[in-house]
């Protein structure tokens, strides 16, 4: 077999430096974050848009989980649509944070942590937390406003929805002008990049963008889209801001709805539906077909997000309920 192979000569790099990136250009680089047991460097893609001024910078983080492939495309896309002439600012894409676990396709780090747990690190931590402290101080201290891309774990399937704190009114900007389905107001300090951004002064929100091991056409142009309203509030681009086509929900919190008891699940909720107190959420029957139990909503509500796998033991997700009011 024979094949043509494209050189790209993309420079290797120790720090990011923006400034290095000439205006009214793109260019990609791989930064040097860590090292494997053998020594290798583990490079991290960046994708920089430096328009005809410096400021603002805007971030655009996904694969902070290492299965959550939605967001790629997304920032590829939007980097391929950018009129480089016109823009204002720059634009700081990282289409795969999480380099390890995207390379084994699992959602954790190759320690077994969840990577956007445990944000900002720590300098002389264990491997995640350097991994994330040297991540934090080499990129994300760099920008002005983060939008972190993510998708549904494994075994769920989300709506497309946005986590923020609704309480700062920029963040609150930024996440409206996604034209979610749903928004879930969250305070930083949780652990997350969202919240390790905040912490830093800098607005950042959570795009959850589908669901995971897939790239989902409808779900990368929502996605698209939430940037270009976000870059053209931030007067980075002159484009006009698309209005939803139905109005987002905010919700005021959320909490998942779990099993006590295993077997196998079936939900009788969609994505999105609004539920009332009392109303029947899922039923699980033993392996033999009986009927074990079933689930009603505790409280009125909306479905953000739900299980679908079937085998389900105790202790097991059923669905996101976000609480409107």
């Amino acid at each position: 077999m024979s094949s043509n192979k494209l050189e790209n000569n993309i420079p290797y790099i120790s720090s990011l430096n923006l400034k290095d990136t000439p205006a009214q250009s793109i260019r990609h680089y791989w930064l040097h974050l860590i090292s494997d047991g053998l020594g290798n460097p583990i490079n991290l893609p960046i994708m920089v848009a430096r328009g005809k001024e410096d400021f603002p910078v805007l971030g655009l983080t996904a694969a902070v989980h290492g299965n959550e492939l939605n967001g790629i495309p997304v920032i590829q896309r939007l980097f391929n649509e950018i009129d480089i002439q016109e823009l204002k600012g720059t634009i700081v894409g990282i289409p795969v944070v999480n380099i390890p676990s995207f390379i084994r396709k699992k959602r954790r780090f190759n320690d077994g942590v969840d990577l956007n747990h445990i944000m900002p690190g720590k300098e002389n931590g264990n491997v995640s937390q350097v991994y994330a402290h040297r991540f934090m101080k080499r990129v994300v201290e760099k920008f002005d406003y983060l939008l972190d891309l993510h998708t549904a774990s494994f075994g769920r399937v989300n709506s497309y929805y946005v986590r923020a704190d609704m309480k700062h009114p920029v963040t609150r900007k930024l996440a409206m002008l996604q034209n979610a389905q749903i928004i879930v107001h969250n305070p930083p300090s949780d652990g997350t990049l969202r919240g390790a951004a905040s912490e830093l002064d800098i607005p950042a929100i959570t795009l959850e963008v589908g669901n995971p091991n897939t790239f989902q056409k409808k779900m990368i142009r929502s996605g698209i889209e939430g940037i270009h309203n976000a870059l053209s509030y931030l007067e980075m681009t002159e484009d006009a801001i698309e209005v939803a086509s139905t109005p987002t929900i905010v919700c005021k919190s959320s909490y998942w709805l779990y099993t006590d008891t295993g077997g196998l699940l079936t939900l009788h909720v969609e994505l999105c539906q609004q539920l009332a107190k009392g109303d029947l959420v899922a039923s699980i029957r033993d392996v033999f077909g009986n009927l074990k139990t079933q689930y009603f909503a505790p409280e009125d509500g909306i479905v953000i997000g739900k299980s679908i796998s079937p085998v389900n033991q105790s202790g097991g997700r059923i669905i996101h309920l976000g609480i409107i009011k």
